[in-house]
Protein backbone atom coordinates (compact mmCIF):
# COMPACT_ATOMS: atom_id res chain seq x y z
CA UNK A 1 0.00 0.00 0.00
CA UNK A 2 0.95 3.81 -0.37
CA UNK A 3 0.46 5.66 3.16
CA UNK A 4 0.63 9.12 3.87
CA UNK A 5 -0.94 11.32 5.86
CA UNK A 6 -1.48 13.47 2.78
CA UNK A 7 -4.10 12.99 0.05
CA UNK A 8 -3.80 9.43 -2.28
CA UNK A 9 -4.90 9.82 -6.12
CA UNK A 10 -5.00 6.02 -7.29
CA UNK A 11 -6.14 5.86 -11.19
CA UNK A 12 -4.90 3.62 -13.94
CA UNK A 13 -2.79 5.66 -15.28
CA UNK A 14 0.12 7.49 -13.56
CA UNK A 15 -0.27 10.42 -15.78
CA UNK A 16 -3.42 11.54 -14.21
CA UNK A 17 -2.87 9.80 -10.80
CA UNK A 18 -0.05 12.65 -10.71
CA UNK A 19 -2.08 15.57 -12.22
CA UNK A 20 -4.46 14.59 -9.78
CA UNK A 21 -1.83 14.69 -6.98
CA UNK A 22 -0.72 17.87 -8.30
CA UNK A 23 -3.89 19.32 -7.65
CA UNK A 24 -4.56 18.26 -4.06
CA UNK A 25 -1.05 19.77 -3.49
CA UNK A 26 -2.09 23.12 -5.06
CA UNK A 27 -5.08 23.38 -2.94
CA UNK A 28 -8.09 21.30 -4.61
CA UNK A 29 -9.74 18.78 -2.48
CA UNK A 30 -10.79 15.38 -3.45
CA UNK A 31 -13.48 16.07 -5.67
CA UNK A 32 -11.05 18.63 -7.51
CA UNK A 33 -8.97 15.87 -7.77
CA UNK A 34 -10.51 13.20 -8.84
CA UNK A 35 -12.31 15.13 -11.62
CA UNK A 36 -8.82 16.40 -13.13
CA UNK A 37 -7.67 13.00 -13.12
CA UNK A 38 -10.97 11.63 -14.47
CA UNK A 39 -9.90 14.68 -17.23
CA UNK A 40 -6.54 13.20 -17.81
CA UNK A 41 -7.91 10.18 -17.81
CA UNK A 42 -9.90 10.48 -20.96
CA UNK A 43 -7.01 11.91 -22.78
CA UNK A 44 -4.58 9.16 -22.30
CA UNK A 45 -6.95 5.89 -22.52
CA UNK A 46 -9.27 7.20 -25.16
CA UNK A 47 -10.97 3.72 -25.81
CA UNK A 48 -12.06 3.58 -22.16
CA UNK A 49 -13.52 6.64 -21.10
CA UNK A 50 -13.53 10.26 -22.24
CA UNK A 51 -16.40 13.65 -22.88
CA UNK A 52 -18.60 10.73 -24.63
CA UNK A 53 -19.24 8.24 -21.76
CA UNK A 54 -21.01 8.40 -18.83
CA UNK A 55 -20.18 8.99 -15.04
CA UNK A 56 -20.76 7.66 -11.65
CA UNK A 57 -19.57 8.58 -7.78
CA UNK A 58 -19.88 8.13 -4.12
CA UNK A 59 -18.50 11.43 -2.43
CA UNK A 60 -17.89 11.33 1.21
CA UNK A 61 -17.74 14.56 3.26
CA UNK A 62 -15.07 14.49 5.73
CA UNK A 63 -17.26 17.37 7.58
CA UNK A 64 -20.71 16.53 7.75
CA UNK A 65 -19.66 12.61 7.62
CA UNK A 66 -21.61 11.74 5.14
CA UNK A 67 -22.17 10.14 1.70
CA UNK A 68 -23.62 11.63 -1.49
CA UNK A 69 -23.89 9.85 -4.96
CA UNK A 70 -24.08 11.25 -8.02
CA UNK A 71 -25.66 9.10 -11.29
CA UNK A 72 -24.61 10.99 -14.51
CA UNK A 73 -25.71 7.85 -16.63
CA UNK A 74 -27.10 9.58 -20.34
CA UNK A 75 -30.68 9.17 -21.39
CA UNK A 76 -31.62 7.67 -24.55
CA UNK A 77 -32.63 10.65 -27.44
CA UNK A 78 -36.42 10.68 -27.36
CA UNK A 79 -36.52 9.70 -30.90
CA UNK A 80 -34.93 6.52 -30.01
CA UNK A 81 -37.87 3.72 -29.50
CA UNK A 82 -38.17 -0.05 -29.97
CA UNK A 83 -40.66 1.02 -32.90
CA UNK A 84 -38.22 2.75 -34.71
CA UNK A 85 -35.59 0.56 -34.71
CA UNK A 86 -37.76 -2.21 -36.02
CA UNK A 87 -39.19 0.01 -38.96
CA UNK A 88 -35.29 -0.08 -39.63
CA UNK A 89 -34.89 -4.31 -39.78
CA UNK A 90 -33.13 -3.90 -36.64
CA UNK A 91 -34.49 -6.44 -34.24
CA UNK A 92 -31.61 -6.76 -31.68
CA UNK A 93 -30.40 -3.62 -29.90
CA UNK A 94 -27.24 -2.50 -31.70
CA UNK A 95 -23.75 -2.38 -29.53
CA UNK A 96 -21.90 -0.20 -32.30
CA UNK A 97 -23.39 2.89 -34.03
CA UNK A 98 -25.49 5.69 -33.85
CA UNK A 99 -28.02 4.11 -32.69
CA UNK A 100 -26.40 2.54 -29.77
CA UNK A 101 -25.80 6.39 -28.67
CA UNK A 102 -27.21 7.69 -25.41
CA UNK A 103 -26.10 11.18 -23.85
CA UNK A 104 -23.24 11.47 -22.66
CA UNK A 105 -23.46 12.28 -18.74
CA UNK A 106 -19.89 13.05 -17.65
CA UNK A 107 -19.45 16.98 -18.35
CA UNK A 108 -23.00 17.38 -16.39
CA UNK A 109 -21.32 15.30 -13.96
CA UNK A 110 -18.28 16.91 -13.19
CA UNK A 111 -20.35 20.29 -13.05
CA UNK A 112 -22.49 19.37 -10.55
CA UNK A 113 -19.66 18.04 -8.29
CA UNK A 114 -17.60 20.96 -8.82
CA UNK A 115 -20.23 23.17 -7.72
CA UNK A 116 -21.99 21.40 -4.38
CA UNK A 117 -18.32 19.84 -3.41
CA UNK A 118 -15.15 21.48 -5.51
CA UNK A 119 -13.25 24.83 -4.72
CA UNK A 120 -11.70 25.10 -8.25
CA UNK A 121 -13.15 25.97 -11.34
CA UNK A 122 -13.35 23.83 -14.87
CA UNK A 123 -10.23 26.09 -16.07
CA UNK A 124 -8.14 25.10 -13.44
CA UNK A 125 -9.46 20.97 -12.72
CA UNK A 126 -9.45 20.54 -17.00
CA UNK A 127 -5.80 22.89 -17.37
CA UNK A 128 -3.73 18.90 -17.49
CA UNK A 129 -5.84 16.95 -19.80
CA UNK A 130 -6.13 20.18 -22.07
CA UNK A 131 -2.35 19.99 -22.21
CA UNK A 132 -1.89 16.36 -22.57
CA UNK A 133 -4.25 16.55 -25.32
CA UNK A 134 -2.82 19.21 -27.26
CA UNK A 135 1.23 18.41 -26.72
CA UNK A 136 0.84 14.79 -26.45
CA UNK A 137 1.71 11.77 -24.46
CA UNK A 138 3.92 8.62 -24.76
CA UNK A 139 1.06 5.57 -25.04
CA UNK A 140 2.08 2.86 -22.07
CA UNK A 141 1.53 -0.76 -22.10
CA UNK A 142 -1.68 -1.22 -21.60
CA UNK A 143 -3.38 1.46 -23.73
CA UNK A 144 -1.15 -0.07 -26.30
CA UNK A 145 -2.43 -4.04 -26.10
CA UNK A 146 -6.15 -2.35 -25.85
CA UNK A 147 -5.09 -0.44 -29.16
CA UNK A 148 -4.43 -2.96 -31.08
CA UNK A 149 -6.93 -5.58 -29.90
CA UNK A 150 -8.53 -6.60 -33.67
CA UNK A 151 -12.16 -6.36 -31.81
CA UNK A 152 -10.83 -2.47 -31.30
CA UNK A 153 -9.73 -1.96 -34.68
CA UNK A 154 -12.78 -2.68 -36.38
CA UNK A 155 -14.56 -1.12 -34.43
CA UNK A 156 -12.48 2.37 -35.38
CA UNK A 157 -12.50 1.49 -38.75
CA UNK A 158 -16.04 1.78 -38.98
CA UNK A 159 -16.20 5.13 -38.81
CA UNK A 160 -13.67 7.55 -40.92
CA UNK A 161 -13.44 10.24 -38.47
CA UNK A 162 -12.62 7.60 -35.65
CA UNK A 163 -10.10 5.85 -37.85
CA UNK A 164 -8.54 8.93 -39.14
CA UNK A 165 -8.42 10.05 -35.09
CA UNK A 166 -7.56 6.85 -33.43
CA UNK A 167 -5.24 4.93 -36.43
CA UNK A 168 -2.88 8.00 -36.66
CA UNK A 169 -0.75 6.67 -39.67
CA UNK A 170 -2.88 4.40 -40.72
CA UNK A 171 -2.38 2.29 -37.56
CA UNK A 172 -2.81 2.19 -33.59
CA UNK A 173 -0.47 3.65 -31.68
CA UNK A 174 2.85 1.61 -30.08
CA UNK A 175 3.96 1.70 -26.68
CA UNK A 176 6.42 4.61 -26.12
CA UNK A 177 4.40 6.69 -29.71
CA UNK A 178 3.53 10.01 -28.79
CA UNK A 179 -0.44 10.39 -29.11
CA UNK A 180 -1.94 14.31 -29.74
CA UNK A 181 -5.54 15.01 -30.12
CA UNK A 182 -5.57 18.76 -31.00
CA UNK A 183 -9.57 18.40 -31.11
CA UNK A 184 -10.48 17.02 -28.09
CA UNK A 185 -8.14 19.88 -26.39
CA UNK A 186 -10.48 22.58 -27.96
CA UNK A 187 -13.52 20.67 -26.72
CA UNK A 188 -11.87 20.48 -23.18
CA UNK A 189 -11.18 24.45 -23.76
CA UNK A 190 -14.60 25.21 -24.45
CA UNK A 191 -15.60 23.80 -20.66
CA UNK A 192 -13.16 24.85 -19.42
CA UNK A 193 -14.29 28.56 -20.93
CA UNK A 194 -18.18 28.25 -20.86
CA UNK A 195 -18.93 25.26 -18.18
CA UNK A 196 -21.24 22.62 -18.87
CA UNK A 197 -23.60 24.67 -21.40
CA UNK A 198 -20.67 25.07 -23.94
CA UNK A 199 -21.00 21.35 -24.25
CA UNK A 200 -24.26 20.61 -24.10
CA UNK A 201 -26.02 23.50 -25.64
CA UNK A 202 -22.94 24.67 -27.58
CA UNK A 203 -20.72 23.54 -30.79
CA UNK A 204 -19.98 20.08 -28.98
CA UNK A 205 -23.91 19.23 -28.98
CA UNK A 206 -24.45 20.89 -32.26
CA UNK A 207 -21.49 18.96 -33.87
CA UNK A 208 -22.94 15.32 -32.72
CA UNK A 209 -26.11 16.33 -33.34
CA UNK A 210 -25.08 17.21 -37.45
CA UNK A 211 -23.38 13.95 -37.16
CA UNK A 212 -26.20 11.92 -36.28
CA UNK A 213 -28.20 13.32 -38.82
CA UNK A 214 -25.44 12.05 -41.75
CA UNK A 215 -25.49 8.65 -39.85
CA UNK A 216 -29.45 8.05 -39.51
CA UNK A 217 -29.45 8.94 -35.76
CA UNK A 218 -32.61 10.65 -33.80
CA UNK A 219 -29.99 12.62 -31.44
CA UNK A 220 -30.96 15.84 -31.25
CA UNK A 221 -30.49 19.52 -29.61
CA UNK A 222 -33.02 19.14 -27.05
CA UNK A 223 -32.00 15.62 -25.75
CA UNK A 224 -28.93 17.29 -25.04
CA UNK A 225 -29.69 20.98 -23.94
CA UNK A 226 -32.59 19.13 -21.09
CA UNK A 227 -29.92 16.40 -20.09
CA UNK A 228 -29.16 16.52 -15.96
CA UNK A 229 -27.56 14.16 -13.52
CA UNK A 230 -29.04 13.51 -10.28
CA UNK A 231 -27.73 12.73 -6.96
CA UNK A 232 -29.10 10.27 -5.35
CA UNK A 233 -28.83 8.32 -1.94
CA UNK A 234 -26.55 5.40 -2.43
CA UNK A 235 -28.38 2.40 -1.23
CA UNK A 236 -26.43 -0.21 1.44
CA UNK A 237 -26.13 -3.31 2.96
CA UNK A 238 -24.96 -4.23 6.14
CA UNK A 239 -21.81 -7.31 5.90
CA UNK A 240 -20.42 -8.72 8.83
CA UNK A 241 -20.50 -5.35 10.60
CA UNK A 242 -19.31 -3.41 7.86
CA UNK A 243 -21.43 -1.20 5.78
CA UNK A 244 -21.17 -1.70 2.18
CA UNK A 245 -22.27 1.58 -0.49
CA UNK A 246 -23.36 1.26 -3.86
CA UNK A 247 -25.11 3.52 -6.23
CA UNK A 248 -29.21 2.68 -6.65
CA UNK A 249 -30.30 1.45 -10.14
CA UNK A 250 -30.20 2.00 -12.87
CA UNK A 251 -26.92 0.71 -11.98
CA UNK A 252 -25.74 -3.08 -10.95
CA UNK A 253 -24.58 -2.49 -7.81
CA UNK A 254 -27.73 -3.37 -6.09
CA UNK A 255 -26.20 -7.66 -7.01
CA UNK A 256 -23.18 -6.70 -5.78
CA UNK A 257 -24.72 -6.30 -2.16
CA UNK A 258 -27.60 -8.89 -3.02
CA UNK A 259 -24.24 -11.12 -3.58
CA UNK A 260 -22.77 -10.28 -0.27
CA UNK A 261 -26.07 -10.99 1.91
CA UNK A 262 -26.09 -14.22 0.34
CA UNK A 263 -22.85 -14.96 1.72
CA UNK A 264 -23.23 -13.66 4.40
CA UNK A 265 -25.45 -17.04 5.26
CA UNK A 266 -22.29 -18.76 4.81
CA UNK A 267 -18.89 -19.08 7.23
CA UNK A 268 -16.49 -17.80 4.41
CA UNK A 269 -13.97 -17.09 6.76
CA UNK A 270 -13.39 -20.43 8.36
CA UNK A 271 -13.17 -21.62 4.68
CA UNK A 272 -9.83 -19.69 3.82
CA UNK A 273 -9.54 -17.45 0.75
CA UNK A 274 -9.78 -18.98 -2.53
CA UNK A 275 -10.90 -22.69 -1.12
CA UNK A 276 -13.09 -24.83 -3.32
CA UNK A 277 -15.98 -23.59 -0.46
CA UNK A 278 -15.09 -19.92 -0.81
CA UNK A 279 -14.94 -20.10 -3.93
CA UNK A 280 -18.30 -22.39 -4.74
CA UNK A 281 -20.21 -20.01 -2.41
CA UNK A 282 -19.06 -17.14 -4.43
CA UNK A 283 -19.66 -18.22 -7.81
CA UNK A 284 -23.29 -19.85 -6.77
CA UNK A 285 -24.33 -16.51 -4.91
CA UNK A 286 -23.19 -14.31 -8.28
CA UNK A 287 -25.38 -16.36 -10.67
CA UNK A 288 -28.63 -15.71 -7.65
CA UNK A 289 -27.53 -12.07 -7.76
CA UNK A 290 -27.12 -11.68 -11.52
CA UNK A 291 -30.47 -13.44 -12.17
CA UNK A 292 -32.11 -10.67 -10.19
CA UNK A 293 -30.47 -8.03 -12.08
CA UNK A 294 -31.17 -8.96 -15.31
CA UNK A 295 -35.14 -9.39 -13.92
CA UNK A 296 -36.22 -6.73 -11.93
CA UNK A 297 -33.11 -3.77 -12.70
CA UNK A 298 -33.73 -0.64 -14.74
CA UNK A 299 -34.63 2.98 -14.96
CA UNK A 300 -36.68 3.73 -11.98
CA UNK A 301 -38.36 6.18 -13.31
CA UNK A 302 -40.12 4.00 -15.59
CA UNK A 303 -40.81 1.24 -13.71
CA UNK A 304 -41.18 -0.22 -10.45
CA UNK A 305 -37.60 -1.79 -8.75
CA UNK A 306 -37.93 -4.16 -5.40
CA UNK A 307 -34.47 -2.64 -4.30
CA UNK A 308 -35.82 -3.40 -0.39
CA UNK A 309 -36.94 -6.38 -1.19
CA UNK A 310 -33.98 -7.37 -2.86
CA UNK A 311 -31.23 -6.48 -0.27
CA UNK A 312 -33.61 -7.45 2.71
CA UNK A 313 -31.94 -10.22 4.75
CA UNK A 314 -35.18 -12.51 4.64
CA UNK A 315 -35.20 -12.51 1.01
CA UNK A 316 -31.02 -13.62 0.88
CA UNK A 317 -31.89 -16.35 3.26
CA UNK A 318 -34.51 -17.49 1.08
CA UNK A 319 -32.13 -17.16 -2.09
CA UNK A 320 -28.76 -18.77 -0.32
CA UNK A 321 -31.19 -22.25 0.88
CA UNK A 322 -30.62 -22.70 -3.06
CA UNK A 323 -27.16 -23.36 -2.86
CA UNK A 324 -25.91 -26.60 -3.30
CA UNK A 325 -22.33 -27.08 -1.97
CA UNK A 326 -21.67 -30.53 -3.41
CA UNK A 327 -22.96 -29.33 -6.80
CA UNK A 328 -23.08 -26.50 -8.97
CA UNK A 329 -26.72 -24.97 -9.96
CA UNK A 330 -26.34 -24.29 -14.18
CA UNK A 331 -29.96 -23.39 -14.82
CA UNK A 332 -30.51 -19.96 -12.40
CA UNK A 333 -34.14 -18.44 -12.38
CA UNK A 334 -34.73 -14.95 -10.57
CA UNK A 335 -36.04 -15.31 -7.20
CA UNK A 336 -39.60 -13.25 -6.34
CA UNK A 337 -39.23 -10.35 -4.29
CA UNK A 338 -42.40 -8.91 -3.85
CA UNK A 339 -42.93 -5.65 -5.97
CA UNK A 340 -43.17 -2.27 -4.44
CA UNK A 341 -46.34 -0.62 -4.20
CA UNK A 342 -47.30 1.61 -7.35
CA UNK A 343 -25.19 2.16 -15.66
CA UNK A 344 -15.11 -0.85 -20.61
CA UNK A 345 -14.14 1.62 -17.92
CA UNK A 346 -12.12 3.97 -16.12
CA UNK A 347 -12.17 3.63 -12.39
CA UNK A 348 -10.47 5.93 -9.68
CA UNK A 349 -10.30 6.79 -6.16
CA UNK A 350 -9.17 9.90 -3.84
CA UNK A 351 -8.84 10.62 -0.46
CA UNK A 352 -7.05 14.16 0.89
CA UNK A 353 -5.39 15.11 3.90
CA UNK A 354 -9.13 16.33 5.22
CA UNK A 355 -10.42 12.82 4.83
CA UNK A 356 -12.88 13.97 2.10
CA UNK A 357 -13.00 10.49 -0.25
CA UNK A 358 -14.19 10.24 -4.10
CA UNK A 359 -15.12 6.84 -5.23
CA UNK A 360 -15.50 7.27 -9.38
CA UNK A 361 -16.26 5.17 -12.36
CA UNK A 362 -16.54 6.93 -15.86
CA UNK A 363 -16.90 4.88 -19.62
CA UNK A 364 -17.51 4.47 -22.93
CA UNK A 365 -18.72 0.89 -22.04
CA UNK A 366 -17.16 -1.10 -24.86
CA UNK A 367 -13.86 0.09 -26.23
CA UNK A 368 -14.01 2.64 -28.19
CA UNK A 369 -17.72 2.88 -27.32
CA UNK A 370 -19.62 3.42 -30.28
CA UNK A 371 -17.25 3.93 -32.77
CA UNK A 372 -18.77 6.80 -33.65
CA UNK A 373 -16.41 10.46 -33.31
CA UNK A 374 -18.30 13.58 -34.81
CA UNK A 375 -16.21 16.23 -37.19
CA UNK A 376 -14.01 17.95 -34.72
CA UNK A 377 -14.53 16.80 -31.24
CA UNK A 378 -11.73 14.95 -30.59
CA UNK A 379 -13.59 12.03 -28.83
CA UNK A 380 -15.85 8.85 -29.24
CA UNK A 381 -19.64 8.57 -28.00
CA UNK A 382 -20.36 5.99 -25.65
CA UNK A 383 -21.89 2.84 -26.97
CA UNK A 384 -24.38 2.36 -23.51
CA UNK A 385 -27.72 2.49 -25.52
CA UNK A 386 -26.39 -1.32 -26.38
CA UNK A 387 -27.23 -2.26 -22.67
CA UNK A 388 -31.12 -1.87 -23.49
CA UNK A 389 -33.64 -4.42 -24.38
CA UNK A 390 -36.08 -4.82 -27.46
CA UNK A 391 -38.54 -7.17 -25.56
CA UNK A 392 -41.53 -4.46 -24.42
CA UNK A 393 -41.86 -5.92 -21.39
CA UNK A 394 -38.57 -6.01 -19.86
CA UNK A 395 -37.53 -3.07 -17.09
CA UNK A 396 -34.92 -1.96 -19.48
CA UNK A 397 -36.91 -1.82 -22.43
CA UNK A 398 -35.56 1.16 -24.67
CA UNK A 399 -37.56 4.05 -24.34
CA UNK A 400 -36.80 7.90 -24.99
CA UNK A 401 -35.12 9.80 -22.24
CA UNK A 402 -34.68 6.99 -20.80
CA UNK A 403 -31.17 5.26 -18.83
CA UNK A 404 -30.21 1.94 -19.51
CA UNK A 405 -29.10 -1.00 -17.30
CA UNK A 406 -26.05 0.28 -16.43
CA UNK A 407 -22.57 -1.78 -15.36
CA UNK A 408 -20.32 0.96 -14.08
CA UNK A 409 -20.44 0.90 -10.59
CA UNK A 410 -18.52 2.87 -7.60
CA UNK A 411 -18.26 1.61 -4.50
CA UNK A 412 -17.88 2.81 -0.57
CA UNK A 413 -17.29 0.77 2.62
CA UNK A 414 -17.02 1.62 6.18
CA UNK A 415 -16.64 0.51 9.71
CA UNK A 416 -15.98 2.23 12.71
CA UNK A 417 -12.85 4.17 12.46
CA UNK A 418 -12.46 2.75 8.98
CA UNK A 419 -13.74 4.31 5.24
CA UNK A 420 -12.57 2.58 2.16
CA UNK A 421 -13.28 3.68 -1.31
CA UNK A 422 -12.86 1.38 -4.06
CA UNK A 423 -14.12 -0.25 -7.42
CA UNK A 424 -13.22 -2.71 -10.01
CA UNK A 425 -13.58 -2.37 -13.84
CA UNK A 426 -14.93 -4.73 -16.44
CA UNK A 427 -18.32 -4.92 -17.40
CA UNK A 428 -20.72 -7.01 -15.75
CA UNK A 429 -17.70 -8.30 -13.81
CA UNK A 430 -18.51 -5.31 -11.88
CA UNK A 431 -20.20 -6.54 -9.04
CA UNK A 432 -18.90 -9.85 -8.20
CA UNK A 433 -15.53 -7.94 -8.35
CA UNK A 434 -16.69 -5.77 -5.63
CA UNK A 435 -17.99 -8.63 -3.50
CA UNK A 436 -15.05 -10.20 -3.94
CA UNK A 437 -12.84 -7.22 -2.67
CA UNK A 438 -15.14 -6.78 0.10
CA UNK A 439 -14.75 -10.58 1.17
CA UNK A 440 -11.34 -9.98 1.17
CA UNK A 441 -11.09 -7.73 3.25
CA UNK A 442 -13.66 -8.71 6.10
CA UNK A 443 -13.87 -12.65 5.57
CA UNK A 444 -10.26 -12.78 5.14
CA UNK A 445 -8.15 -9.90 6.35
CA UNK A 446 -6.63 -8.74 3.92
CA UNK A 447 -5.48 -5.19 3.59
CA UNK A 448 -6.51 -2.99 0.33
CA UNK A 449 -3.54 -3.70 -2.31
CA UNK A 450 -3.43 -7.65 -0.78
CA UNK A 451 -7.46 -7.52 -1.29
CA UNK A 452 -7.08 -5.82 -4.44
CA UNK A 453 -4.54 -8.05 -5.72
CA UNK A 454 -6.08 -11.61 -4.72
CA UNK A 455 -6.95 -14.03 -7.27
CA UNK A 456 -10.13 -13.06 -8.87
CA UNK A 457 -13.08 -15.01 -10.90
CA UNK A 458 -15.67 -13.42 -12.98
CA UNK A 459 -18.67 -14.97 -14.64
CA UNK A 460 -19.36 -12.79 -17.93
CA UNK A 461 -22.77 -14.75 -18.71
CA UNK A 462 -25.39 -15.27 -16.89
CA UNK A 463 -26.95 -19.09 -17.85
CA UNK A 464 -24.82 -21.86 -17.40
CA UNK A 465 -21.72 -23.24 -15.19
CA UNK A 466 -18.79 -21.64 -16.89
CA UNK A 467 -16.90 -19.47 -15.00
CA UNK A 468 -13.19 -18.06 -15.60
CA UNK A 469 -10.76 -18.04 -13.32
CA UNK A 470 -7.04 -17.07 -12.37
CA UNK A 471 -4.28 -19.58 -12.83
CA UNK A 472 -2.90 -18.34 -9.52
CA UNK A 473 -6.03 -20.46 -7.91
CA UNK A 474 -4.77 -23.87 -7.28
CA UNK A 475 -5.05 -26.60 -9.58
CA UNK A 476 -5.63 -28.56 -6.50
CA UNK A 477 -8.97 -26.44 -5.85
CA UNK A 478 -9.80 -26.27 -9.43
CA UNK A 479 -10.02 -29.95 -9.64
CA UNK A 480 -12.42 -29.90 -6.57
CA UNK A 481 -15.06 -27.11 -8.43
CA UNK A 482 -14.87 -29.14 -11.73
CA UNK A 483 -15.91 -32.23 -9.64
CA UNK A 484 -19.18 -29.97 -8.47
CA UNK A 485 -19.92 -29.30 -12.11
CA UNK A 486 -18.13 -25.93 -12.61
CA UNK A 487 -16.96 -25.49 -16.33
CA UNK A 488 -13.41 -23.73 -15.49
CA UNK A 489 -11.73 -21.92 -18.26
CA UNK A 490 -8.38 -20.98 -16.79
CA UNK A 491 -6.86 -17.21 -17.27
CA UNK A 492 -3.56 -15.35 -16.69
CA UNK A 493 -1.85 -14.92 -13.24
CA UNK A 494 -3.33 -11.05 -13.40
CA UNK A 495 -5.54 -11.26 -16.11
CA UNK A 496 -7.73 -8.08 -17.68
CA UNK A 497 -11.19 -10.08 -17.89
CA UNK A 498 -11.38 -10.21 -13.71
CA UNK A 499 -10.79 -6.39 -14.32
CA UNK A 500 -8.18 -4.07 -12.37
CA UNK A 501 -9.31 -1.48 -10.06
CA UNK A 502 -8.26 1.16 -7.47
CA UNK A 503 -8.89 1.67 -3.56
CA UNK A 504 -8.52 4.09 -0.96
CA UNK A 505 -8.35 3.98 3.09
CA UNK A 506 -8.62 6.44 5.48
CA UNK A 507 -8.52 5.79 9.21
CA UNK A 508 -10.64 9.14 10.60
CA UNK A 509 -9.23 8.57 13.90
CA UNK A 510 -5.15 9.05 13.13
CA UNK A 511 -5.73 10.45 10.01
CA UNK A 512 -3.42 7.76 7.98
CA UNK A 513 -4.70 7.64 4.38
CA UNK A 514 -3.67 4.24 2.44
CA UNK A 515 -3.93 3.74 -1.21
CA UNK A 516 -4.28 0.25 -3.59
CA UNK A 517 -3.95 0.23 -7.22
CA UNK A 518 -4.18 -2.91 -8.88
CA UNK A 519 -1.37 -4.34 -11.22
CA UNK A 520 -3.55 -5.88 -13.91
CA UNK A 521 -3.86 -2.24 -14.85
CA UNK A 522 -0.87 0.44 -15.45
CA UNK A 523 -1.83 2.62 -12.78
CA UNK A 524 -0.55 3.60 -9.48
CA UNK A 525 -1.87 5.41 -6.36
CA UNK A 526 0.11 8.46 -6.12
CA UNK A 527 0.53 10.61 -2.43
CA UNK A 528 0.21 14.30 -2.81
CA UNK A 529 3.34 15.82 -3.31
CA UNK A 530 4.52 18.39 -0.25
CA UNK A 531 5.63 21.71 -1.91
Amino acid sequence: MVISRGGIVAAENPLAAQAGAEMLARGGNAVDAAVTTNAVMGVVEPMMNGLGGDLFVIVYDAKTQKLYGLNASGWAPAGLSIDFLKSKGIAAMPSEGIQSVTIPGVVDGWSKLLARFGTKGFSQVLSPAIYYAREGFPVPEWDAAYWNLATLIATVKSDPNAAKLYLPGGRPPQVGDIFRNPDLAHSLEAIAGGGRDAFYKGESAQRIVAHSAELGGTLKMEDFASYLSEWVNPISTDYRGWTIYEIPPNGQGIAALEMLNILEKFPLGNYGANSADALHTMIEAKKLAYADLVRYIGDPKFSDIPVVQILSKPYAAQRASLIDMAKANCSVPAGEPKLPAAGDTTYLTVVDSAGNMVSLIQSNYLGFGSGVVADGTGFVLQNRGGLFSLDPNSPNALAGHKRPLHTIIPGFMAKGDERIAFGIMGGFNQAQAHAQFVSNVVDFGMDIQAAMEAARFTKLTFPGCDVEMEDRVQQSIRDQLTKRGHEIKVLGSFATDVGGGQAVERNVSTGVNFGASDPRKDGEAIPEPVH
